[in-house]
């Protein structure tokens, strides 16, 4: 049984999106996308300079690390139920919708399960084990986010609405799955009373070598009673501000942590976990749950760094450390 039909459930563009390039709110030149602060293109010879750095410089992780796996405390839920499944998998339930984020389920973040950075927790949710999918957020096409034969079970299991980017849905649709929804930044979808609305972030988009910047990326702010913000994938900018001031302070920010070593490759693209504080400020909200850590190692920083890092910043800065949730995968928090 694919949905459940009792559960009254429609989605609508806020804006027409049947021909989204014309005029676009994120920058495009027609081909590619852009940051509201563009930076450079990281070359191949970038990239090669810092795999070799990374042979002595890069901190190892273990191979593996034990992890509990939990079952959904409900399977749906009026008021918010937030599951960091692990890296930026995560399950929000609100509004009798069970939405999920990123997902990702595969041994690998690569485009091949033989190779590639390897995951070295179980997700804290099994797949069996997770509720009846409504929604399916991405947040970009890399494919520690986007994980096609992760998003091909949930489309063969559950039927949901994936919702991402501009030139996502033809990508998908390439690819089997129908449910796509393309969204520009700032226009949104309404599922149930639940308003979800595609915001900026500062990052970019492949799965190749030559389709660099041709996919849209962005997080996701959602508003029911509730306010939730998921930033995906970024770095450090002026847009944090921009959201709060449009969309209003959340209640709940996700924001990644992790994956952000050596600082000249990493810095435009993902926050450390002094910028994720930043943004969680430049927010004004309430709570921040820390995402993109601990399940893959895509980047030099050791294993607890992210977390240690975090810690030591919240205590320099004489935050409230109640604020800050370092989430145990598969745990449930109720906001």
């Amino acid at each position: 049984m694919k949905k459940l039909s009792a559960l009254i459930f429609t989605i609508f563009l806020s804006s027409c999106v049947s021909q989204p390039y014309a005029k676009t709110n994120a920058p495009f030149d027609g081909v590619k996308f852009d940051n509201i602060e563009p930076f450079d293109d990281k070359s191949i010879f970038d990239l090669l300079s810092w795999k070799i750095k990374a042979i002595s410089e890069s901190t190892p992780w273990p191979d593996e690390i034990y992890s509990k796996q939990f079952k959904p405390s409900s399977q749906r839920s009026v008021k918010p139920i937030i599951t960091v499944i692990s890296h930026a998998s995560v399950l929000i339930q609100i509004d009798n919708l069970n939405i999920l984020t990123d997902p990702h389920y595969s041994l690998r973040a690569s485009p091949v399960q033989f190779a590639g950075p390897k995951r070295v927790v179980k997700p804290g949710i099994a797949f069996d084990d997770l509720p009846s999918i409504d929604i399916v957020l991405i947040s970009h096409n890399h494919y520690d986010h986007l994980d096609l034969d992760t998003l091909k079970r949930l489309n063969e299991r559950d039927a949901p609405k994936f919702v991402a980017g501009l030139k996502t849905k033809s990508f998908l649709k390439k690819n089997g799955i129908e449910a796509g929804v393309d969204l520009d930044w700032w226009q949104n979808i309404t599922a149930n009373n639940t308003k979800i609305t595609f915001v900026p972030s500062q990052h970019w988009s492949a799965r190749g070598l030559f389709d660099k910047r041709e996919m849209l990326w962005g997080g996701f702010y959602i508003e029911n009673n509730y306010k939730i913000y998921f930033a995906g994938d970024t770095g450090y900018g002026k847009f944090f501000k921009k959201i709060k001031d449009k969309l209003g302070a959340p209640d709940l920010s996700l924001i990644p942590i992790g994956a952000y070593e050596p600082r000249w490759f990493m810095k435009y693209a993902h926050l450390n976990p002094k910028d994720s504080l930043q943004a969680f400020r430049d927010l004004e909200s309430k709570k921040m749950i820390g995402i993109h850590f601990g399940t893959f190692k895509l980047t030099d920083e050791g294993y607890n760094d992210p977390i240690e890092s975090l810690n030591e910043e919240i205590k320099r800065l004489n935050m409230d450390p109640l604020k800050v949730i370092i989430p145990t995968f598969g745990k449930p928090y109720s906001i």
